[in-house]
């Protein structure tokens, strides 16, 4: 499946070209940049890869078989609109929008037109989340009571984006989907919210309470990624996925050991007072993108179901709310 991207800045170069062009069934064979610099990199990048001023170009041009958005979350969701209704199948970079609202419309108009629609939520491929529900999924932990998840990162030069929403759309995409996926739909939310920072407190409608950190303002070692309570045994998970490292240092899949974590950063499994080392699952990124083109060429579900980036978009709107008011807000 040939790929075309908008978009050519750092979400685009690092974190979506390189596992395009080594994706099982992915080749990338264009982008939507005007930045005379962006237009170099893609070309000493990939070379063959043509590049493009919009969006109805590159789709007139024959190349692309299929397009992911990577521009600034404030312009997703009319990226998003533009190629559906030019028929293609499209992937949207979190968060999928700024609002729930936008977000069901370009669901509605995806499913309307046919086209294939998903978001890319790629840490569900990371070393630390395979792991966690690989082993609630053995029943290991017995019944899941409590779910502890961090985001910590230090802050990025400039900030935190006025463009993406904020870190609450920022980090919050990520472990908000996360914890979905684990414990299922939330009944109610408390929020606490900085510029940089943000905590909440769900319930889920299965019972399971969960923490949820965001930090980009971190001094320090980052804390466990995830902590996981069952009834039987603990989980204790490091925070060690090493992708972002190895694609922001000019690295690709490519290279030897990609996705693979050394024991010494393997999870934890405790019960009562004896502790085992449990083995990393191995994570790779390009499973959503090797996932999104099955999914078109056979008409498969694809990898996330953007309804799953809805869901979270409005759990992230309430927490909005209860930072502001102080109060749960029920859902």
């Amino acid at each position: 499946m040939r790929f075309g991207l908008v978009g050519y800045g750092k979400g685009g170069r690092y974190f979506h070209a390189p596992l395009i062009a080594h994706a099982r069934g992915c080749e990338l064979t264009a982008a939507v940049t005007r930045s005379p610099q962006r237009r170099a990199d893609l070309v000493a990048d990939h070379p063959g890869a043509v590049a493009f001023d919009d969006l109805a170009s590159m789709a007139a041009s024959g190349l692309v078989d299929a397009v992911t958005v990577t521009t600034t979350a404030d312009s997703h969701a009319d990226v998003v609109l533009e190629a559906v209704r030019l028929g293609l199948p499209v992937v949207c970079d979190k968060p999928f929008a700024l609002d729930s609202g936008t977000a069901q419309e370009c669901v509605d108009a995806a499913r309307a037109a046919g086209v294939p629609l998903s978001t890319y939520q790629n840490r569900r491929y990371d070393n630390d989340f395979r792991t966690v529900r690989a082993v609630v999924d053995s029943g290991a932990l017995g019944r899941v009571r409590r779910v502890e998840s961090r985001m910590e990162q230090f802050a990025p030069p400039g900030g935190v984006p006025d463009s993406g929403g904020g870190i609450l759309l920022d980090l919050g995409a990520h472990v908000v989907d996360q914890v979905l996926q684990l414990a299922g739909p939330v009944a109610s939310v408390y929020a606490d919210s900085e510029r940089d920072r943000f905590a909440l407190q769900l319930r889920h409608v299965s019972g399971v309470v969960s923490e949820v950190v965001g930090d980009l303002a971190l001094h320090g070692r980052p804390g466990p990624r995830f902590r996981v309570f069952g009834t039987d045994a603990t989980l204790e998970v490091p925070a060690d996925d090493r992708q972002a490292d190895v694609l922001m240092a000019g690295g690709t899949p490519a290279d030897a050991g990609w996705g693979e974590l050394p024991e010494g950063s393997w999870p934890t499994l405790h019960r009562g007072r004896a502790s085992t080392r449990v083995r990393a699952e191995r994570a790779d990124w390009r499973d959503f993108y090797a996932g999104f083109a099955a999914a078109v060429a056979e008409g498969a579900p694809v990898p996330v179901d953007p309804a799953d980036s809805v869901a979270g978009l409005v759990l992230l709107e309430a927490a909005a709310r209860s930072a502001r008011t102080g109060e749960v807000v029920h859902l």
